[in-house]
């Protein structure tokens, strides 16, 4: 009889040539058989084996599961009809968390009477070769064990570390694969007689749950004063939610580090908040107790309140309401707000007396710094901010800080991807020759490390800037080749020379393949889209490093995900004192009025005239006429910065992009008229000449315009000079689609003008959902070019 192998979700049967046939037909004379399955994709630590026992259970089959090192393994013995529908089963209703990829079916030889008694769950395979399965990233508190903790009636009432297997942690508790409880931070907490029943009872919503715990057996809260020692008292979460309402300032030990937290709608605590922690202006994310807390304080449409109620519960950002009552540190200089609901039972339970119904619940660090994840780091980190803290004694493994998700409109966009999402598998569109290592940017950053046909995007480790953030890419690298057992031979990394993910990738001693930021960026598009055909890439960002060792950032690529070449970019803006210029964006303003009026423009009472430094400018442009320290961008972030400064928006940054994001914040969206953006064909390549937008803009103050209705004219014009441009890029290459990638792209008002556009103009547009259109998704196009490129 022929070896057959029966693949489901849109794949292929396999068999004999010519002798193809469906498996339940592939036993002739016997109603009776065996299958060998394999299934593939997020099936560990996702309540799948429970899953698939009682399903075998009540069909009446044989035989037994497990977790191997590439998914989890089946044998089941029975009638054709019900090992069929077990397969359906696999594939239609798998437990909520399971991510399942493809199942493989293979016909076994049928055991006899004595060996078929039963079925069960068996001890893993570890010594399977072939690819790791995925490890599940940490779940939302599901509704049945919310309703046990608020249950007085319930042991695991107000237990705040309450789980199962369709929810709780999962990535930032897990030591190595296969998912069990002794590859897990939970080892150290045996189960009480009452939990190992549960544990070991298949009916049981628990039947292998392997953070299973409880008041008698599980980790314990406590609440600390700075230096760590316990105070006394009763119930600290209890205690905790008295001084939360009372004004104070509280470090919360969550899934994957520490958070502060205070009262969002006390305006002294939160300013009190931004003073210890050296967090000026940055917005701060809020966790509200309910969706109709949310609906209270923010616009929330469909698309929002499906991400804030999903299993990942990301922080989103919506449109607040001007009656928010939130205090008005929260978010300096924007309309929007991020939001979170509660995703642990330990955040439930600060709610659940009442006291507040908004928590500030920002990174628990210092301003630029990685999270607290470790206690005896926390105390010592923290302690000059914080009044108290609320810890408790299960460790974290892996430092993993919320996701952000933005939702505006019809347009959803990651903006970081980590706790919730990573380490999820992304599928490739097409294999890897071989394992692959992407050592990622150096801000916003990832890594990426594949083999085969996925991909594992790491959670968010930070701006490469000091020793802390160097050791979580460390560590974090060391953690997912164990974990995946995985031993790249390649190593991909960003042209730059002076990254420190550069130099790190070229320590690893393998052979390394410099892959262009901005060519990373576009097949990072791509290859979320599972688009392998090349296409025009859009990339928009602050700063990346060009073939020709100038700062790109406004650029028109020819791209697939082997090679690219230039064909448009934006005219260069002067940088005046380099990196400088992009914390103090006054001299990028400047600068660009230099280049067009000379000194006429210093009489005019332009905003910009305020943040301008006189002796400083007259310092700067002696240097630029000497062409030193000035280097030329063709950034697009940059552009945004600079007409930021020069309407009297922002003149200096206190974090990256401020400009450009108040600058967007202030969009009149009533506003009519777009500022032009001509194309300049007398370059080497055609260049979209910002020049005439200036004029207008200036043009506009001088009339006494308002800033919002400037705004909404440079949006307009910026995205109707690029929609112009980009369809003529497009003819001359003869491609007929577009991807558009880069920090800029996180602008949802540019985004959503410029897509509709594309559109309208015949051309297939490609972005970004899942994967950041910033920095923190360069690593998987990196991971992509280097395989494709790989050294002979």
């Amino acid at each position: 009889m022929p070896h057959l192998r029966h693949r489901f979700r849109g794949t292929t049967i396999a068999g004999t040539p010519g002798n193809i046939v469906p498996i339940h037909e592939s036993i002739a004379m016997n109603d009776i058989g065996r299958y060998r399955i394999h299934v593939r994709g997020t099936v560990q630590g996702v309540g799948f084996r429970p899953f698939v026992y009682r399903t075998a259970c009540e069909l009446g089959l044989t035989g037994w599961v497990s977790n191997t090192r590439r998914g989890v393994e089946i044998e089941v013995q029975g009638s054709d009809n019900a090992r069929d529908r077990l397969v359906a089963a696999l594939r239609e209703n798998s437990p909520p968390l399971a991510r399942v990829e493809s199942v493989d079916v293979q016909q076994a030889a049928p055991v006899g009477p004595s060996a078929a008694s039963g079925f069960t769950i068996v001890d893993d395979d570890s010594e399977t070769d072939g690819d790791v399965a995925p490890v599940a990233p940490d779940a939302v508190v599901c509704a049945d064990c919310l309703r046990e903790l608020l249950d007085p009636a319930d042991r695991r009432y107000r237990y705040p570390f309450i789980t199962c297997t369709h929810c709780g942690p999962r990535f930032t508790i897990v030591e190595s694969v296969p998912y069990d409880r002794p590859s897990t931070t939970m080892a150290g907490f045996p189960m009480c007689d009452q939990c190992r029943a549960e544990y070991e009872e298949p009916a049981d919503r628990r039947f292998h749950a392997q953070p299973i715990a409880c008041p008698d057996c599980g980790p314990r809260v406590r609440l600390a004063d700075v230096s760590g020692a316990t105070l006394p008292v009763e119930d600290p979460i209890a205690a905790a939610v008295e001084r939360l309402a009372a004004g104070d300032i509280l470090a919360v030990k969550g899934l994957g580090g520490y958070h502060f937290a205070c009262d969002a709608r006390n305006a002294d605590a939160c300013e009190l908040l931004r003073s210890r922690k050296s967090r000026e202006v940055k917005p701060f994310a809020v966790m509200v107790r309910d969706l109709d807390v949310a609906r209270s304080v923010a616009a929330i449409d469909e698309a929002a309140a499906a991400l804030l109620t999903s299993t990942a519960a990301p922080v989103v950002i919506v449109p607040m309401k001007p009656e928010s009552g939130l205090a008005p540190g929260i978010a300096p200089g924007r309309h929007t707000v991020g939001l979170m609901l509660p995703y642990t039972p330990l955040h439930h339970l600060l709610f659940a007396d009442g006291a507040c119904d908004a928590l500030v619940m920002t990174s628990g660090n210092l301003s630029e710094e990685p999270i607290a994840f470790e206690d005896d780091d926390a105390f010592a980190r923290l302690g000059s901010i914080a009044d108290a803290f609320l810890t408790h004694d299960r460790p974290i493994r892996t430092r993993t800080d919320d996701s952000v998700v933005m939702a505006t409109g019809d347009l959803t966009t990651t903006i970081r991807r980590s706790r919730g999402y990573a380490p999820a598998a992304i599928t490739l569109p097409e294999p890897l020759t071989g394992p692959v290592l992407a050592c990622g940017g150096h801000l916003k950053h990832t890594f990426c490390i594949g083999t085969s046909d996925r991909a594992r995007l790491s959670h968010h480790i930070g701006d490469l800037e000091n020793e802390s953030t160097w050791r979580s890419l460390l560590d974090g690298v060391e953690h997912f080749t164990r974990l995946f057992d995985i031993e790249p031979e390649i190593a991909a990394h960003d042209l730059h020379p002076d990254y420190l993910s550069t130099r790190y990738a070229e320590s690893l001693g393998i052979p390394t393949v410099a892959v262009q930021h901005h060519h990373a960026h576009i097949v990072s598009c791509l290859t979320e889209n599972r688009v392998e055909e090349p296409v025009v890439g859009i990339a928009f960002d602050g700063t990346g490093y060009g073939d020709d060792g100038s700062l790109w950032g406004g650029e028109w690529l020819v791209a697939d995900s082997a090679r690219y070449r230039r064909v448009a970019h934006l005219r260069p803006l002067r940088l005046p004192g380099g990196e400088r210029a992009i914390r103090e964006p006054w001299r990028l303003g400047a600068a660009m009025l230099d280049s067009v009026y000379g000194d006429e423009w210093r009489g005019w009472s332009l905003p910009i005239e305020d943040a301008v430094v006189d002796e400083t400018w007259s310092l700067l442009r002696s240097v630029m006429e000497a062409s030193v320290a000035t280097p030329e961008s063709t950034a697009v972030g940059r552009l945004y910065d600079a007409v930021a400064a020069v309407t009297g928006v922002r003149g200096v940054n206190m974090y990256e992009a401020q400009g450009a994001i108040e600058f967007e914040q202030l969009v009149d969206r009533a506003a009519r008229g777009a500022y032009e953006f001509s194309v300049d064909e007398s370059t080497r390549l055609p260049t979209l000449d910002w020049e005439p937008a200036l004029r207008d803009i200036v043009r506009d103050i001088r009339r006494g315009v308002d800033v919002p209705v400037i705004a909404a004219r440079f949006h307009r014009g910026l995205a109707r000079g690029v929609a112009g441009l980009s369809p003529r890029v497009a003819e001359s290459a003869g491609l007929a689609s577009c991807a558009l990638s880069g920090g800029v792209f996180q602008n949802a008002i540019l985004t959503s003008e410029l897509v509709a556009l594309l559109e309208q103009a015949g051309l297939t547009v490609c972005r970004h959902r899942d994967v950041p259109p910033n920095d923190g998704g360069i690593s998987l196009g990196q991971l992509v070019v280097a395989d494709r490129n790989r050294p002979e």
